[in-house]
């Protein structure tokens, strides 16, 4: 368990912020100059807050009252940044292990072929980062962190740097970081880069906390976000894989709702993953839709129509699925030429999903070839 409790004033922005972090990704959300980097950098140690409290698995390192104030090198945090700051003269190799030296052979709980398998990064142990892509980089910045054998891991923005394709080709191996055992701060303003990583959110403005908790839960207020991120709301989903159609190239998901089908994916049947629904890819009809090409036609309950905002063409409604809960964006013109009102029975026509597809048991089969368990 992380916890953090700071305040700092810097310049004009006063942050306030207090929050825990148990196993897995936690995503500290929201725009530029919200305060995120500086809390992660208060975590680590490069920022001294003026009073508060930061405390990882027992051990306290930040405490103003107690005059408690770890240096960095003794926190036991591992960091990775933007950009991977990888040691130019060193192999890939030799950067992996740059920390995880000086950790006492006793408190190891990560070994290199682990974190080599984890991020695939054995045809590059000899090469050095002048000759690696950005994703490479970031890749072997992610595993020298965790060789440090951290008791908590921080990650500022570490796709920000990256264009689209090196960011499609990092992805899947950060969503295995959420099975290490240990509590991650990952920073964002990016909505695809938490609703597909974190297990956990905290969403910041103006160095305050304003909510945090289960990712799925939070991303479904629709209250949470200004009209300017209207075409960002949407609804989490937790789904499990029922089945797969090789001959038609689709794979089933469950939910509380039905099922969704979804182009055929590699992941076990059985397996828990969540979807992403953009509320801009939900459809309303009032009659069961013929002839569409759309694969994913729900039928449900409109329980909220959004409010009287007349200065907006847009609004959002609540269609109960189940026992799950969508959203969709419309025009106010649909509403008015549908006649839409509460209670009433309407047709969801998905077109789009987005799946967290998630490595559940790598990390666990790495811990069986010579893994200890985490302090």
């Amino acid at each position: 368990m992380l916890e953090v409790d700071v305040k700092r004033r810097l310049g004009n922005l006063s942050i306030e912020a207090r929050f825990s972090s148990d196993q897995g990704v936690t995503a500290l959300f929201g725009r530029s100059g919200a305060g995120k980097t500086s809390i992660v950098n208060m975590v680590s140690g490069l920022l001294r807050p003026d009073e508060g409290h930061i405390e990882v698995d027992g051990h306290v390192l930040f405490d103003s009252a107690a005059g408690v104030d770890l240096p960095p090198w003794k926190r036991r945090v591992g960091y990775v940044f933007q950009e991977g700051r990888l040691f130019p003269h060193l192999t890939v190799r030799s950067n992996l292990l740059y920390g995880w030296r000086f950790v006492p052979a006793a408190e190891r709980y990560l070994a290199l072929d682990q974190i080599v398998a984890l991020l695939d990064l054995g045809a590059l142990l000899r090469r050095r980062p002048r000759s690696l892509s950005g994703g490479e980089k970031q890749r072997v910045a992610v595993g020298r962190a965790l060789l440090s054998n951290p008791r908590a891991l921080l990650m500022d923005e570490p796709l920000a740097s990256l264009d689209v394709l090196m960011k499609r080709e990092i992805l899947p191996y950060l969503e295995r970081l959420d099975n290490m055992g240990i509590p991650i701060l990952y920073v964002s303003h990016s909505l695809d880069e938490v609703s597909r990583l974190a297990r956990n959110l905290v969403l910041l403005s103006a160095g305050r906390v304003t909510r945090s908790g289960a990712t799925d839960e939070i991303l479904s207020q629709l209250e949470l976000w200004s009209p300017e991120d209207e075409t960002e709301t949407g609804t989490m989903l937790a789904t499990r894989v029922s089945r797969h159609d090789a001959e038609a190239g689709l794979t089933h998901l469950d939910f509380r709702g039905g099922e969704l089908r979804v182009p055929l994916v590699d992941i076990p049947e059985g397996v828990a993953v969540r979807v992403w629904i953009r509320a801009r890819d939900v459809g309303v009809a009032t009659e069961p839709p013929r002839g569409l090409s759309l694969r994913n036609v729900l039928k449900g309950t409109l329980v909220e129509i959004g409010g009287d905002d007349n200065t907006r063409a847009v609004t959002e409604l609540r269609l109960r699925i189940g026992n799950a809960t969508l959203t969709s964006l419309v025009t106010r013109q649909a509403v008015r030429e549908l006649a839409l009102t509460q209670g009433q029975d309407v047709y969801a026509l998905i077109k789009s999903a987005n799946l967290d597809r998630r490595q559940l048991s790598l990390v666990a089969a790495m811990a069986g070839e010579g893994g200890k368990p985490r302090p």
